[in-house]
């Protein structure tokens, strides 16, 4: 082998060696992290594990029962409610019902809700002898997918919250068909008699005091569409 060999194969085996002493980094064995339960001078308590975020939910409560994700059992409606229909769960039915079917739906649940007398498609009324024969599975499937002229409201209502609205929706159906011995014996002798003014507004909820009730907008009787102001020119 000539000098001029041997150089070159020095020079060779040296530039390899510096290719792999540069690939031998420490970055994925010396990372910027804590081991559990280390301690640290980053936070104000010395911990590095951090306390839960306010709302976390232990997977071990969550409710994986399909029938209530879906209203669905075998492919088929759930019959019966899967929550007990307490004056707390009607209550925010009710106020949830307030917020998102009462525009279409009405107040009483006859479908001549505020929306529907301005030109969109009338739901039917929950009355009907089929909405009340209905199952409450299908009612959480159409507030889940939509239905018709029903857009779907998976996003805006949560799960719990549609079984409550539902549980409100057979109170509605209940207190219109409900007959004299279904009302409790100590204020049956309320029936007939009429009501005081209701000082709430759309939602139920009371004015705040020293504010009057919201007065409806008076409508033309030609168009049934607000009258614009006059623009002084």
């Amino acid at each position: 082998m000539t000098v001029l060999q041997l150089k070159v194969t020095v020079t060779f085996a040296l530039c390899v060696i510096l290719l792999e002493l540069a690939g031998c980094r420490q970055d994925m064995h010396n990372q910027p992290k804590f081991k559990p339960l280390r301690a640290s001078e980053f936070f104000p308590d010395g911990r590095s594990a951090r306390p839960l975020v306010p709302g976390t939910v232990d997977r071990s409560e969550v409710n994986e029962d399909p029938a209530y994700l879906t209203g669905l059992q075998n492919l088929q409606p759930v019959l019966t409610l899967p929550l007990p229909a307490t004056r707390q769960v009607l209550e925010r039915g009710r106020e949830r019902f307030n917020i998102y079917c009462l525009p279409c739906h009405g107040e009483l649940g006859d479908g001549n809700g505020m929306v529907a007398q301005r030109g969109y498609l009338h739901p039917p009324s929950f009355h009907d002898e089929r909405l009340r024969r209905a199952p409450v599975g299908h009612f959480f499937d159409v507030i889940t997918n939509g239905l018709g002229g029903m857009p779907d409201y998976a996003q805006q209502i949560p799960v719990d919250d549609r079984w409550k609205i539902i549980a409100y929706i057979r109170a509605l159906q209940l207190s219109q068909h409900a007959a004299p011995a279904d009302v409790p014996a100590d204020i049956r002798g309320q029936l007939g008699q009429p009501m005081p003014p209701s000082q709430e507004g759309i939602t139920g909820k009371t004015a705040p005091k020293g504010m009057a009730p919201p007065v409806p907008r008076e409508l033309p009787p030609q168009t049934g569409v607000p009258e614009k102001p006059e623009v002084q020119r």
